[in-house]
């Protein structure tokens, strides 16, 4: 997830494709590429999901966008994912709608290595029910004082072990966490 220094995901409503405070350049998003391509599936929310294909689906072969872009929207069309939503009942790019977030947890039998999961109120969700193993935040070093925050409504309080972090340009900060088992 792409999150504000203060752990926020948008500023304003409808941000969900990424504000203008988001620093993202092509360091940045190489490294996005390379660790979806190790995933073996994704899970999205709704909102995620929907600015994504709104997007990545024609920036596959868009020759006019920088190859890092364009090999973003060949991994993303080529992945499974699996859409948590109640309203839609289809979507294209080898995309599988589920009604519940309980649905997700039979996912981690079906896949070998990494699922990622995009969506704040998906990652809340699955927090909160125990089923998450790590948390990625890429932290741009911007203070929104409003907006979004990363997880909604959570209030229990969850230790984490970072096992990773990295630095890139544009003072974009990576962390990667495991998420302390209760």
């Amino acid at each position: 997830m792409n999150v504000s220094a203060d752990l926020r995901i948008e500023h304003a409503a409808g941000e969900e494709g990424g504000g203008e405070w988001m620093r993202i350049g092509e360091g940045l998003h190489r490294e996005f590429n390379k660790r979806a391509a190790r995933l073996s599936a994704m899970v999205e929310g709704r909102v995620i999901h929907e600015t994504m294909e709104s997007f990545w689906p024609a920036a596959r072969d868009d020759e006019s966008l920088p190859d890092f872009l364009r090999e973003y929207g060949r991994i993303w069309t080529s992945k499974p994912k699996f859409l948590v939503s109640r309203t839609r009942t289809s979507a294209p790019h080898d995309t599988r709608v589920l009604d519940s977030i309980e649905a997700v947890a039979s996912l981690r039998d079906q896949f070998d290595g990494d699922i990622g999961v995009g969506g704040a109120g998906v990652a809340t969700q699955l927090l909160t029910a125990g089923q998450l193993d790590e948390l990625l935040l890429f932290t741009h070093p911007v203070i929104l004082g409003s907006g979004r925050p990363l997880f909604d409504d959570h209030d229990i309080p969850i230790e984490l072990d970072l096992l990773e972090h990295e630095r890139f340009d544009e003072g974009v900060t990576m962390h990667r966490y495991a998420v302390r088992k209760r």
